[in-house]
């Protein structure tokens, strides 16, 4: 998996919940995936037609009622499954991981990166959004941010730190794993 797969991934807030869910064992219906997930109908059906779009995930042939459809991982998405139990295994900060710029932000963070790498790496990403991101991260301390005094003039570096190396790395197994 590469960084512009897992950036349309995480592009929907419930996405990362519903595969962990899924790959947990919660069955593929409507309501028990709701409630395991905490999401709203609203954003589960978009979040589940994104994914479905993606070919991460599947309607069971033959199951449930054409308004109430049963759902299950394809090949694929029991991979990025594995990837997203890891990620929200850490515990704290649900709501940040539902952010569409956090994983694939902390991915990039892996060892020390200015800015304008950090840009590169993830293509659409605006200044204002990696701005924003790197300032929720860094405040939440998943990213840790250092001053780099030996250029001129002096540059922050960004690093993934705490549980936003455990996400981290949990997103590099997920592109070991696809590849």
């Amino acid at each position: 998996m590469d960084i512009d797969q897992l950036v349309n991934i995480t592009s929907r807030a419930w996405s990362l919940p519903i595969l962990a869910s899924l790959g947990a064992g919660t069955p593929g219906r409507q309501a028990p995936l709701l409630a395991a997930t905490g999401a709203n109908r609203t954003a589960f059906a978009q979040s589940m037609a994104h994914l479905v779009a993606l070919g991460l995930v599947e309607r069971t042939p033959g199951h449930g009622h054409p308004l109430r459809p049963e759902f299950r991982l394809t090949a694929a998405g029991a991979g990025v499954a594995v990837m997203a139990q890891r990620i929200l295994s850490v515990g704290e900060g649900a709501e940040l991981l539902r952010r569409t710029w956090t994983v694939p932000v902390l991915a990039v963070c892996q060892r020390p990166r200015h800015f304008s790498q950090i840009k590169r790496d993830l293509g659409p990403i605006t200044d204002r959004a990696l701005s924003g991101a790197l300032k929720q991260l860094h405040g939440h301390r998943w990213l840790q941010r250092e001053t780099d005094t030996e250029q001129y003039p002096p540059r922050p570096l960004y690093r993934a730190a705490n549980a936003g190396v455990e996400i981290a790395h949990a997103a590099y197994l997920a592109s070991a794993y696809a590849r």
